[in-house]
């Protein structure tokens, strides 16, 4: 059994839910995990704020519009009456629930509920079209088996006890289809999976099945060796190990978020990032294979804070990193790159909310300056310290780029440059042509 995963763009409109629903049925036996339709999370989360705000005329507005959209889907989307007539009557039951947000008091637990609302249409608007054209199609409840611990963190033990009895219940199916994102939290209230949303939900399904394969569709051609909107002539990587994969997703390649093929990865199932718009794409591979002296891609990630912290005298003192790093992990703010010297530190970040905070208090041990507007550019592949000449061909690329900072050894896949916003595109591009031959 494959598990198969599609995001809101792929869903995004009636034709794309059928074209979907032609890649879904040709195989049968598969796991559809299905996204909102694209645009719809927003708007839920546009009537919430109304909320919020106390302001029930603009989210009953809001809410009234995005109705009348559903409404046009579904008798675009079903021919026979009894399908249109049920998928109608759902659609209506779901925008009367919506309404009913405005008079009572609005929290947090509501706004989850109402954005809940998005990926329960999906999946209902699925279901009843593939009822339609004949197919014996059993739809899930994610609420019913996804489900995260005190820690916010999916409880795998729970989902894969859960999951396998709802399967086991429903019986015979062409396949089984179920929400992404959405989940209950350690209460049991409506909550959802904050990182990879429904790339997440298909990983925990993957693992909690024993799938064959996971597959992530979108409408990308898979990861590229580059930013094909910034240099020409990129190519789409054919493979990828699980490291290689989440050092892109964390800097930048924004198809695949870096935890949410952990799951997969654990239960050494591969991942493959496939595209709803051409659909016989070989797409690019993820699993725990290595290739051995290979560069993959280039990765670049924006809005970066770079700070330095010199002290001469705390020249080699005892605890002086703990101390600086403990006034990072105050303010929950995470450290991008790190380099340092007898007499100093520097760092990034990409979260300033604390960054005043984070200033003042760095300043009782030494002399603070920030630099503002840059970005980290990301060399992946294997990048182990015995391959001579990979961190030679990076460093040549660079020789006409001013280089803020440069991260090399902490991980075996990749080597980091920190450069200037303004230089991000002549640098992905000196690299692109040194790495490999394009620019």
């Amino acid at each position: 059994m494959k598990v198969m995963k599609f995001g809101g763009t792929s869903v995004g409109s009636v034709q794309r839910i059928k074209d979907v629903a032609g890649i879904i049925t040709a195989e049968k036996g598969n796991f559809i995990v299905l996204s909102a339709m694209s645009g719809t999370t927003n708007t839920l989360l546009e009537i919430a704020d109304y909320l919020y705000n106390k302001n029930a005329e603009g989210a009953m507005e809001t809410v009234s519009r995005l109705e009348a959209k559903y409404h046009n889907h579904v008798a675009e989307l079903y021919d026979n009456r009894e399908y249109r007539t049920r998928a109608g009557e759902y659609v209506d039951g779901v925008f009367s629930y919506l309404k009913g947000f405005s008079k009572m008091l609005f929290t947090q637990t509501e706004e989850k509920l109402i954005v809940a609302q998005g990926e329960l249409l999906s999946t209902h608007l699925m279901y009843y079209y593939l009822l339609q054209q004949g197919f014996k199609p059993v739809l899930l409840n994610a609420l019913d088996f996804m489900k995260t611990d005190a820690q916010g963190e999916p409880d795998s033990l729970y989902i894969r006890e859960h999951l396998n009895e709802v399967m086991a219940n429903a019986g015979d199916a062409d396949l089984y289809i179920t929400q992404g994102f959405i989940c209950r939290n350690l209460h049991g209230e409506v909550d959802n999976l904050l990182r990879g949303g429904s790339d997440y939900t298909a990983s925990l399904v993957g693992a909690a099945i024993g799938a064959e394969e996971i597959q992530i569709w979108t409408d990308i051609d898979g990861m590229h060796n580059n930013d094909p909107r910034i240099v020409e002539g990129t190519t789409a990587v054919r493979h990828l190990h699980f490291d290689e994969a989440a050092e892109l997703g964390y800097f930048g390649a924004k198809i695949l978020h870096p935890t949410c093929v952990q799951p997969a990865r654990y239960a050494n199932i591969p991942v493959r990032l496939l595209n709803t718009m051409d659909p016989a794409a070989q797409g690019t591979l993820i699993n725990n294979e290595k290739e051995y002296g290979t560069i993959k891609s280039i990765a670049a990630k924006d809005n970066i804070t770079a700070i330095r912290i010199k002290s001469s005298r705390m020249l080699l003192a005892h605890g002086f990193l703990r101390k600086v790093f403990e006034i990072f992990e105050s303010y929950q703010t995470s450290i991008d790159m790190i380099c340092t010297s007898e007499v100093g530190v520097s760092m990034s970040i990409d979260n300033t909310l604390h960054l005043g905070e984070i200033i003042h208090d760095l300043k009782k041990y030494g002399t603070v300056s920030v630099d503002l507007d840059m970005c980290i550019v990301c060399v992946v592949g294997d990048m182990d310290w015995e391959n001579v000449g990979f961190e030679s061909r990076a460093m040549e690329a660079m020789k006409d780029i001013p280089v803020r900072m440069i991260s090399y050894g902490g991980s075996n896949n990749n080597i980091s440059f920190l450069v200037k916003e303004e230089d991000k595109a002549r640098t992905l591009r000196s690299l692109s042509k040194c790495l490999f031959g394009n620019a």
